[in-house]
């Protein structure tokens, strides 16, 4: 097996123009059958603050949380599977994966677990000196907490 390198930043122009982005906002929108449950996971354990909350016709509900800043990260194949070879030994993650970072990863894991997620991987270090665990948890998403060490 070769030796894993962080990733590498490309010095390639960007492809938009200067001007204001188009995107103003990331809104990752997660179809959870026990809304309740993945409400108070993500709001109340994870601590995603709650900006709205709608009511539609019969039982329609939506809470929009706020998970700060967001980013779009597309990965090759090559680089998922070496991603998921780094957090967990090789679990191979779904398409979609959520990475949330917090301030303290080993903390953040414990409370998660206790309130219902599956650990797939404990808190480990990085090649790129980020602490990450991945998880299982409600809505049917696969989850990275990482904590910058730097």
């Amino acid at each position: 097996m070769e030796p894993i390198t962080p990733p590498v930043a490309s010095s390639d122009p960007p492809a938009a123009s200067a001007a204001a982005p188009r995107v103003r906002q990331l809104r990752l929108v997660v179809r959870a059958d026990d809304y309740d449950r993945a409400v108070a996971f993500y709001r109340d354990v994870l601590g995603m603050p709650e900006r709205a909350a709608f009511g539609g016709t019969g039982d329609a509900r939506v809470t929009i949380l706020d998970a700060g800043r967001a980013t779009l990260e597309i990965a090759n194949p090559a680089q998922a599977e070496m991603i998921d070879c780094v957090e967990t030994d090789g679990h191979r993650a779904p398409a979609l994966r959520v990475a949330f970072e917090v301030a303290d990863t080993a903390t953040a894991t414990g409370e998660l677990a206790a309130a219902g997620a599956e650990v797939i991987a404990s808190p480990r270090e990085t090649p790129w000196r980020s602490l990450n665990s991945r998880l299982a948890a409600p809505a049917g998403l696969e989850i990275t907490l990482f904590q910058e060490l730097d």
